[in-house]
């Protein structure tokens, strides 16, 4: 018997299969991977999410087919977003810290490798002398020449290897921090608004392609499809909700602005992304800017400092450009 199992905090996964009992290939072709870490069958991506039924029921379908008895056990529940997060930060930790182990095996690697050339080079014959062709040190000088060759390679292989694993361990080590940046905080803060009207929509039904000859009325949901909107829209709310406090917190101390419409008028100096803008137009969610260079709108929780314009703001953004320097 094969058991999917799925929850908020585990993920899908698939419980009952043995190496070399043909699972694996359905598995791998229904978009399975195996997880070494957790020794078991997982479904990508399925962890702190709600299960992915299609992809559930065609791999339950193609084990069925194949003669297995298969069963379903699947729980909707939905953890606080705080407890996700939590857990989220705790996993990449521990996987920063991996990787940063891994890196530093990889540089003593490194090291060691390129410690083994230095001495197949130093074996060498000393000054570059050529092989003498025919002479009893013809076969020893050429199996120096590639040992150290062979060296060399390796050192060049273990450089870029302990590089790559360095590379990684510094991403890991800053994601989290990226995760919870300020202009990270405030985008999620504007997809979760958006999620929670489209799911309002289906609640209270809605005009789909409205101001066209397509459009047409969609009823509210009902049944079981009104059961799961809502159960979505309560975990959006939590969401948006935990986000805020995040966001709240960064404007208290001073890392994340709060400006708003009615702080702005047409020709102050913005800055945005580090560069000096003049306001052209204040519009409800962003601000129409101009930089020395470039024409373009920026959300008023991208700006980052504001100081009044007036008939000279080009000249102050020059000033202002000057001083940067």
């Amino acid at each position: 018997m094969l058991t999917i199992t799925h929850t908020h905090e585990e993920g899908t996964l698939i419980d009952g299969t043995a190496r070399g009992d043909g699972t694996a290939e359905i598995l791998k072709a229904n978009g399975w991977r195996w997880g070494r870490s957790i020794g078991a069958w997982y479904l990508p991506h399925s962890r702190d999410h709600r299960p992915k039924r299609y992809a559930i029921d065609q791999t339950a379908k193609a084990l069925t087919a194949a003669g297995f008895d298969v069963a379903l056990d699947l729980d909707d529940t939905v953890r606080p977003t705080a407890e996700v997060e939590a857990d989220k930060i705790a996993r990449q930790q521990d996987r920063a810290e991996a990787l940063a182990a891994k890196a530093g095996r990889k540089t003593d690697a490194a090291l060691a490798a390129d410690a083994a050339a230095d001495r197949a080079h130093r074996a060498l014959p000393e000054g570059g002398e050529p092989i003498k062709i025919g002479h009893r040190s013809e076969g020893r000088h050429r199996r120096a020449i590639e040992r150290a060759h062979t060296a060399m390679r390796r050192t060049i292989e273990a450089t870029a290897e302990a590089e790559r694993a360095a590379a990684r361990a510094e991403a890991a080590a800053h994601t989290t921090a990226m995760r919870y940046s300020p202009r990270q905080v405030a985008n999620r803060l504007e997809k979760i608004a958006a999620d929670i009207r489209r799911v309002q929509r289906h609640l209270d039904g809605y005009i789909a392609d409205r101001g066209t000859p397509y459009a047409r009325q969609i009823p509210r949901a009902e049944g079981t499809a009104r059961d799961r909107y809502l159960s979505e829209l309560s975990e959006h709310q939590d969401a948006h909700a935990y986000w805020e406090g995040i966001r709240a917190q960064q404007i208290a101390d001073g890392v994340a602005t709060n400006f708003t419409r009615d702080q702005f008028t047409k020709g102050d100096i913005v800055k945005v992304d580090g560069r000096w803008a003049v306001v052209l137009r204040i519009n409800p969610k962003s601000l129409s800017v101009q930089s020395q260079h470039w024409r373009y709108t920026a959300r008023y929780d991208q700006i980052q400092e504001h100081h009044p314009g007036g008939a000279d703001a080009a000249e102050k953004v020059a000033e202002l450009l000057a001083a940067r320097r």
